[in-house]
């Protein structure tokens, strides 16, 4: 399954992500889902990153806890 996001680039960010994409091969749409999972797993490794997520992880749930009562 997939979801269409519109993303919005500088034209210069654009043009360079347009280049590096024919040289590679590729479509910018790839380009950019390879640029996500990248960030995405150096984040996962990250614990600051980690100690935040819980803690917004904890008050959205006590958040949904009160709301259910």
């Amino acid at each position: 399954m997939t979801k269409q996001t519109t993303v919005r680039l500088p034209s210069d960010l654009a043009a360079e992500a347009e280049a590096v994409a024919r040289a590679q091969g590729s479509s910018v749409n790839q380009l950019i889902i390879d640029a996500l999972h990248a960030e995405i797993n150096r984040v996962r490794g990250d614990a600051d990153f980690q100690s935040r997520v819980k803690r917004l992880a904890e008050r959205d749930r006590q958040i949904l806890d009160r709301l259910a009562q």
